[in-house]
């Protein structure tokens, strides 16, 4: 491959595997590449010479893909047909190399890939010149063409799939151009064919080495110098000196066939491309048919220098030959290969109608033929359309193409179609052919659905029944085939029911085994799939009778445990249970008294010294069997029964007698009763053990309950208690009260004990059964009082600050009680008198103040609550504790508010003294904030903030100066904002403060505070010539010191205490890490 301009292009020649290429360097040197290789080489002007091929190889030009490949190669391989033979020069040397003209090129030396071997086509466009490829086979030493054509064809083993296909084209193209032509080549052409160019006779080449090349140069005359070199197994020799020589012109190159572009029936448009002029300027172009015959007898049919011709008056669709040659100044070129090219053909016939292929479920095959007349030389295409059944669509394309047969797809099952064709080319399309009607194979049914048994099953047989299926795939359903497979695995099948009806019975059935059954149906579309798996089990029937069981062991009291082998017939399923049945003494009576499955039970509840009869049956999913034969047993003796409920009868409210009857024995006597007593029945205790039946017991409670249950002893163990009976002993006087031992506290405190009362109360003691209904309370020297059924009495009409000794006694309709212990109370003190209120006042504010504050306060200290009446006049509480002053804040200013103090202490709360009014002043105006000063020339302005009145009392300022030490001076009272002084001294230092008074209509005048100062400096002067970096009245402006105002001097204080906290933080971090 080429590339460059017109000047320089660069040639690729690829050495083949085991041959050798030899170049000369610019140094002189000659250098021998063996392959395969490609060695890259490039020609300063621009010309490609022909080559030179020594006997036996013939050169061939293929174009592929843009890229000019010239192949050299031997005769036994490929035959060009329409070229002459090239004029050879004497015998090569043993390897043959390009001429001086062409200078290796600078690229490195790469492996020739595989694809360069093979890959080569034919075209018929104009060779590129700045494309090409060299493809030079070089022989070592002299063979025969016999001998170096395996070597060649083994150079083209080396082919993928596409390269394969290439050569396939390739020379299935050269075997058209030979026209028939002999394998060996150089025979006559046929008798009609055109004739050959004659062959053009060349000069020899000058005798010597320069020449002996295997190259030769054609067709540019221009100036060249060649040189030679022997080499001899790839050792090179000195370079002989070159030689000059000059080619010479000749006639144009073969051209490459005419193509076609465009046509219509009766006319064609031909264009081709000029081939390479060789050295003069293509003058005309001689264009020759066969005018339409096939007997490859050509005429002229055009001649002169365009390079396209439109032939008319032709006829359709027939096939006509052409061919081109290049004239020039210096001959006329070989002619091309002849092309074949047709005339476009008329409307096609109507095809027959399509035919049926095969039909499937959703797919039919169709095929139809060409239609008639049609020549083989038209590119005729057709169209299938298709209309479905009652679709209402019409007939749609299912097929365009130039196939005679289509398989529709996606179609419905058992389903009729309507098919036509219609046939096509570049004139036009034909009428549709005669419809054909087609239908879709039916598909085979879906599997029955809704598999049921009928009724219920029997022990060896069940009726089943199914529904026909949901989709029938387009044909009736003709048999039913019914399986049944024995077991749950569902390995074998076997057919139990083949015919037409939707039920059958399956019968010959074991009991007690499960067995799965499916359905298929048949129809004209084939076999279904199984259905559904139905599961049968098929019932069993009860086992038969078991063996008389057998006693384990001696029985005992009231348990025997039995054992019983399993039945010798099952009834065709596993027994999954046993029923044991006993037989009362002396009764008919029987009942279930063990069920389940083991084969060995215990029987409890039975009575001591009884004889009892026993018998069983086995159960399975059918049911019980049969009973089997009785077994009878005595059981052991036991303890007695219980006894009945004992007899109680109080004789007094502390004493009671207990009596009971002997129970049965159960097979040995009573030796022993047990008597138990408690006020529970969880804490009944042994009170009595003997053989008598009746107890008495003494010191008793009286109205209390008490429960006894007793128990009777044999030899065989002691017998369950009988059933607890409760008694209540008879009714009695009162308890005593409780009270606290002595000298200790009182019970409780009183509920409520002013200095003339003592509260009491208590608990209601014991009443033994009989409701109480007073209390006396004995107070020493005094009357005893007597209450109702109260536990609680306040004693009035008391000395204060008197103790006294009190017992309490309960009385019922029995009689008193006994007293309750003697214990002693005291009166509280008289509370004290409230103190006397006093109060100063302030704007918002009021501080009260009362009483004496003790230097050392007493046990029983004072306290006091102060109140004040709200809006509404209720008095609310503001202050409760032993202070003596309190300070009532956030007041309205010249308001009136009313107070009373009351003062308590243990004794109790004493009265609220009078209610005292005071009443807040008029507050001053707040402090105002810095006066602003502002120097203008030899006077100043101060400024300072608007105060608004305050309760409709006008405010006004007041002004005050300091000059130097001397003392403030007021310069101003109004109520102006804004004052000028004038006459200032530029020597002197001016101090200003302002303060708002308020204006009360009854009363004086109100001074707020002074604001904080600003000083005023006197200006500085600077010397002549100084100039000012601030502005343009940088030496009027004069500086102002003020003081901190309040928020700055906040501000101040924050920032040196966060300051001091990250400080200490900082401390302590390093402290503690330290």
């Amino acid at each position: 491959m080429a590339n460059g301009d017109g000047a320089q292009q660069v040639i690729l020649v690829q050495v083949n595997p085991g041959e050798a290429f030899t170049i000369q360097r610019e140094d002189g040197q000659y250098q021998c590449i063996p392959g395969p290789a490609q060695v890259p080489m490039m020609s300063p002007n621009g010309s490609v010479p022909p080559i030179y091929v020594p006997p036996g190889y013939v050169q061939q030009i293929i174009e592929e893909n843009g890229v000019r490949h010239v192949l050299v190669l031997p005769q036994a391989e490929y035959h060009p047909g329409g070229h002459s033979p090239l004029h050879h020069p004497p015998p090569p040397p043993p390897h043959a190399h390009l001429p001086p003209a062409f200078i290796p090129h600078p690229h490195p030396i790469m492996p020739a890939p595989p694809h360069l071997y093979s890959s080569m086509a034919g075209g018929t466009g104009d060779i590129n010149l700045q494309n090409i490829s060299l493809e030079i086979g070089e022989i070592h030493t002299p063979v025969s063409a016999d001998t170096l054509l395996p070597h060649v064809r083994a150079s083209f083993v080396h082919k993928d799939e596409r390269a394969n296909k290439t050569h396939e084209r390739l020379q299935k193209k050269l075997k058209e151009r030979q026209g028939g032509h002999a394998a060996g080549g150089g025979l006559a052409p046929p008798k009609d064919s055109p004739p050959q160019s004659p062959q053009k006779s060349r000069p020899s080449p000058p005798a010597g080495g320069d020449l002996h090349n295997g190259l030769g140069l054609k067709g540019v005359e221009e100036q060249c110098q060649a040189s030679a070199a022997a080499v001899y197994k790839c050792l090179q020799g000195s370079p002989s000196e070159p030689a000059s020589f000059t080619t010479l012109s000749c006639e144009p190159d073969t051209p490459v066939p005419p193509r076609k572009a465009s046509g219509t029936k009766n006319t064609l448009v031909l264009q081709w491309k000029a081939p390479c002029d060789n050295g003069s300027k293509i003058q005309n172009y001689i264009l020759q048919w066969d005018e339409g015959k096939g007997t490859r007898v050509f005429e002229q049919c055009y001649y002169g220098p365009q390079k396209q011709y439109r032939v008319t008056k032709l006829s359709p669709a027939s096939k006509y030959s052409f061919r081109l040659a290049a004239k020039n100044s210096l001959g006329i070129s070989e002619f091309s290969e002849p092309v074949d090219l047709l005339t476009s053909c008329s409307v096609p016939a109507p095809p027959v109608s399509p035919g049926l292929v095969q039909a499937g479920v959703t797919w039919l095959c169709v095929q139809w033929n060409r239609p008639v007349g049609s020549p083989k030389e038209d590119d005729i295409n057709y169209v299938l359309e298709m209309e479905e059944e009652s679709s209402g669509y019409g007939f749609q394309p299912s097929y365009d193409g130039d196939e005679m047969s289509c398989t529709v797809r996606n179609l419905h099952r058992s389903t009729k179609y309507r098919f036509r064709v219609a046939a096509y080319n570049t004139e036009g399309k034909s009428n549709p052919s005669a419809v054909s009607e087609f239908s879709t194979a039916p598909d085979a049914p879906s599997a029955p659905c809704r598999i049921s048994i009928k009724g219920k099953p029997h022990p060896g047989s069940f009726r089943m029944s199914w529904d026909p299926p949901k989709d029938s795939g387009g044909s009736d359903v003709v048999e039913y085939l019914v399986e049944l497979s024995e077991g749950l695995s569902g390995s074998s099948w076997e057919q139990v029911y083949k015919g037409s009806a939707l039920e059958c019975v399956c019968d010959g059935l074991k009991p007690g085994l499960s067995y799965q059954a499916r359905v298929y149906c048949f129809s004209e579309g084939g076999k279904s799939t199984p259905s559904e798996i139905l599961l049968v089990q098929i019932p069993a029937v009860p086992p038969g009778p078991c063996l008389p069981p057998r006693v384990v062991g001696k029985p005992k009291a009231r348990e025997v445990q039995l054992h019983w082998a399993p039945p010798q017939v099952d009834g065709g399923s596993a027994v999954c249970g046993y029923s044991v049945e006993v037989l009362c003494p002396h009764t008919e009576d029987s009942r279930d008294v063990s069920q389940g499955c083991e084969l060995s039970c215990t029987i409890s509840s039975l009575l001591p010294g009884r004889t009892y009869s026993f018998r069983l049956r086995a159960a399975n999913k059918a049911g019980y069997g049969p009973f089997s034969e009785r077994t009878e047993l005595t059981t052991a003796p036991g303890p007695p029964d219980p006894c009945r409920a004992p007899n109680i009868v109080c004789k007094s409210p502390s004493c009671a007698v207990v009596s009971w009857e002997t129970p049965l024995c159960n097979g040995a006597p009573v030796t022993e009763f047990r008597l138990e007593w408690g006020a529970a029945e969880g804490t009944m205790q042994v009170c009595y053990s003997g053989a008598i039946a009746n107890y008495e017991l003494k010191g008793l409670v009286p109205a209390s309950n008490y429960y006894c249950r007793v128990q009777a002893v044999n030899v065989a163990g002691a017998g369950p208690f009988s059933d607890a009976v409760l008694c209540r002993t008879l009714c009695s006087v009162p308890a005593a009260v409780s009270t606290e031992a002595p000298g200790a506290s009182p019970p409780s405190p009183p509920l409520y004990s002013p200095s003339t009362c003592l509260g009491l109360r208590w608990e209601a003691p014991c009443d033994h059964g009989a409701e109480i209904t007073s209390y006396l309370i004995d107070i020493g020297e005094r009357q005893p009082i007597l209450t109702g059924p109260v536990t609680k009495y306040i004693i009035q009409n008391l000395q204060p600050d008197t103790s006294y000794r009190i017992r309490i006694q309960a009385l019922n309709s029995l009689g008193a009680g006994p007293f309750s212990y003697t214990f002693k109370l005291k009166t509280k003190p008289l509370p004290p008198v409230p103190p006397r209120l006093e109060c100063s006042t302030f704007s918002h504010t009021l501080r009260l103040k009362w009483g004496e504050g003790p230097v050392r306060a007493p046990p029983d200290s004072l306290q006091y609550h102060l109140q004040m009446e709200d809006k509404s006049g209720r008095f609310i509480s503001l202050y409760k504790g032993p202070c003596h002053t309190h300070k009532v804040q956030r007041l309205n200013e010249s308001t009136s508010y009313s107070f009373r103090i009351q003062a308590f202490n243990e004794a109790g709360e004493g009265p609220f003294s009078c209610v005292y009014t005071f009443t807040t002043p008029r507050s001053p105006p707040p402090q105002l904030k810095a006066p602003r000063v502002e120097r203008l020339d030899d006077s100043c302005e101060i400024s300072w903030e608007t105060l608004p009145s305050m309760k409709g009392d006008p405010v006004i300022y007041c002004l005050q100066s300091m000059q130097g030490n001397s003392d403030f001076r007021q310069l101003y009272k109004g109520s102006a904002t804004l004052f000028q002084l004038s006459s200032l001294s530029s020597s002197a230092e001016y101090r200003f403060r302002v303060c708002a008074i308020r204006q009360c209509q009854d009363s004086p005048e109100i001074t707020g505070p002074y604001s904080s100062t600003v000083t005023l400096l006197p200006p500085r002067h600077e010397p002549p010539g100084a100039s000012s970096g601030v502005g343009p009245r940088g030496t009027d402006m004069e500086p102002l010191r003020r003081s901190l105002t309040d928020e700055q001097f906040s501000f101040l204080i924050i920032a040196l205490l966060a300051v001091t906290s990250i400080l200490i933080a900082v401390a302590i971090q390093y402290l503690v890490i330290e």
